[in-house]
């Protein structure tokens, strides 16, 4: 189907067949990677725009997309591969990534751990991090479903729905359901609405909006999973594997999301932008801003008697020889 003409019966009776690829200076680029590559950068623009309203800086957010970005694609090359094993029959095989097969979810899981280890290793939140990122997903996997568009793959069953996507190759034309628009639509709606509620409310914790992303993905991604003819299946059941992820995510995010709630955590001195903020006015603190008054000096560590009895016979007998300025200094009787 990757050379079939693709039509939109509820928009006119008109269809196009653009070409998965493009020459460009003697070399050869396929749309799928370039419009990745521009919901990723969209994506970080927006990231790095916003992530100081969460206490996380630039060079913070550079040092984890840098690790966890290719991460990420090995892990979703890694999902894909463990649950379509009778595709592959070597190692070079399975690394072949340039031929197709990536699955969202592993390259999500990846990430998130990429961060969690990214983040203790420099000191830093995060959950915080997550929440930044949340909103870059959203745009991202938006965007990003449209080069499954340009390969003319991740479609669905056979329908009649006013909204169905016709492929037509060799004179024959199926009506499909769309579910690459679907989801890009769903993906879409929720940036909007995530973008719209950060403004318009304050956050409570570390990780709620990324909670809300695992919700609102998992939500839609259950239902459009359903749909579609290229699912990845636990093994010879009828489970489809992400369909199942995406209901746990779901649920899980729902009750962890209750939970946190109601435990009288939800404080504005325990969320990390607070913490940062604090952290640097106590730092930039200088005894003029303080009011005229000096910072009082933290106590030394004791020392040892060694150390003490050596100053005493050092500095004790220039103590007893310092007079005023100004005045002779006399001479013992």
């Amino acid at each position: 189907m990757s050379s079939a003409s693709i039509s939109f019966p509820f928009l006119g009776d008109w269809s196009i067949n653009p070409s998965n690829s493009f020459v460009l200076f003697g070399h050869t680029f396929y749309w799928y990677g370039v419009i990745i590559a521009c919901g990723f950068l969209l994506a970080v623009v927006y990231c790095f725009h916003r992530c100081r309203e969460f206490g996380i800086s630039q060079d913070d957010l550079t040092d984890n997309l840098l690790f966890a970005v290719p991460i990420a694609i090995i892990g979703a090359r890694i999902y894909y591969v463990l649950f379509n094993l009778e595709n592959y029959h070597s190692f070079w095989d399975a690394c072949k990534i340039w031929e197709g097969g990536l699955a969202i979810y592993g390259g999500v899981i990846a990430a998130v751990i990429t961060v969690l280890i990214v983040c203790r290793v420099k000191k830093i939140s995060s959950r915080a991090v997550l929440d930044t990122v949340s909103f870059g997903l959203l745009i991202g996997q938006s965007i990003g479903r449209w080069g499954n568009f340009m390969n003319r793959e991740a479609y669905g069953y056979e329908t009649d729905i006013f909204c169905r996507m016709g492929l037509t190759l060799n004179g024959e034309t199926i009506y499909v359901h769309p579910t690459f628009l679907y989801e890009s639509l769903w993906n879409a709606v929720g940036f909007v609405l995530l973008h719209i509620l950060s403004k318009k409310t304050k956050r409570r914790f570390d990780g709620q909006y990324f909670l809300y992303y695992l919700a609102w993905y998992g939500l839609g991604r259950s239902w459009i999973e359903g749909l579609r003819t290229d699912s990845l299946y636990i093994g010879g059941t009828g489970i489809r594997v992400s369909q199942l992820l995406a209901i746990l995510t779901f649920l899980a995010a729902v009750f962890i999301l209750v939970v946190v709630r109601r435990s009288g955590l939800c404080k504005p001195e325990n969320l990390w932008v607070n913490k940062v903020a604090m952290a640097a006015a106590v730092e930039a603190e200088t005894p003029a801003e303080a009011a005229g008054t000096e910072k009082p000096e933290e106590p030394a560590a004791p020392k040892s008697n060694v150390i003490q009895e050596m100053e005493d016979c050092v500095f004790g007998e220039l103590e007893e020889d310092e007079t005023p300025a100004g005045e002779d200094k006399g001479e013992e009787p």
